[in-house]
């Protein structure tokens, strides 16, 4: 089996952590937005509890489809649902990603609303993995549109944090930082960030 075979088209910032070993005991996962279960297909491969929603309800059945053709895949859950409203019972996950979603919040109380139930449906002692737009690095480039949403010089349209807001949300969460914020910024069309967070 070849690397990308093994790995799937995962982030290449989860696959940091996954390299790291920090996931090493999470068992079960839950994927917000797990489009077509690209960052799973790694997870559910070492024998993790793979679950998974998304908005669309096709694209969660691909997702399904996809987990459920690898040989002694655990699959758990896969459903249509809104990020805002999970369909689990609290403290039911030792791994939350939200990888690429959150920046489609539709302003700050739908973006607080949404990680209320990531970290509703997280064990506590469980982590959460985030990526998502942000103005780190680019602030004089984006253009307001309502809130915290703005254009980027890609053109995309999107809620972006910043370092206070996410700071405000790990106070709030009772969560703690197990590494530094990280920025990307590509070439200054769109900068996405990372987010890594304990549960306390």
């Amino acid at each position: 089996m070849n690397l990308q075979e093994k790995l799937g088209n995962i982030d290449i910032y989860l696959l940091d952590q996954l390299l790291k070993g920090t996931y090493n005991n999470c068992n079960s996962v839950l994927d917000v937005g797990c489009g077509s279960g690209r960052n799973l297909t790694y997870l559910a491969k070492v024998g993790k509890t793979i679950s998974g929603i998304d908005r669309n309800e096709e694209t969660a059945k691909l997702a399904l489809k996809n987990i459920s053709s690898i040989p002694d895949a655990k699959v758990g859950v896969f459903a249509q649902a809104e990020a805002d409203d999970l369909p689990f019972e609290k403290e039911t996950f030792d791994l939350v990603i939200a990888n690429a979603m959150l920046h489609f919040a539709k302003d700050e109380a739908h973006f607080n609303a949404i990680l209320d139930e990531c970290f509703r449906v997280l064990k506590t002692g469980g982590y959460f993995f985030c990526r998502t737009a942000s103005d780190i690095g680019i602030e004089s480039l984006v253009k307001n549109q309502h809130e915290r949403t703005f254009i980027l010089p890609d053109g995309s349209t999107r809620f972006l944090v910043n370092l206070k807001i996410l700071i405000d949300a790990e106070l709030r969460l009772k969560a703690i930082p197990h590494e530094p914020i990280k920025t990307t910024n590509v070439q200054n069309l769109r900068c996405m960030t990372t987010w890594c967070l304990l549960k306390t």
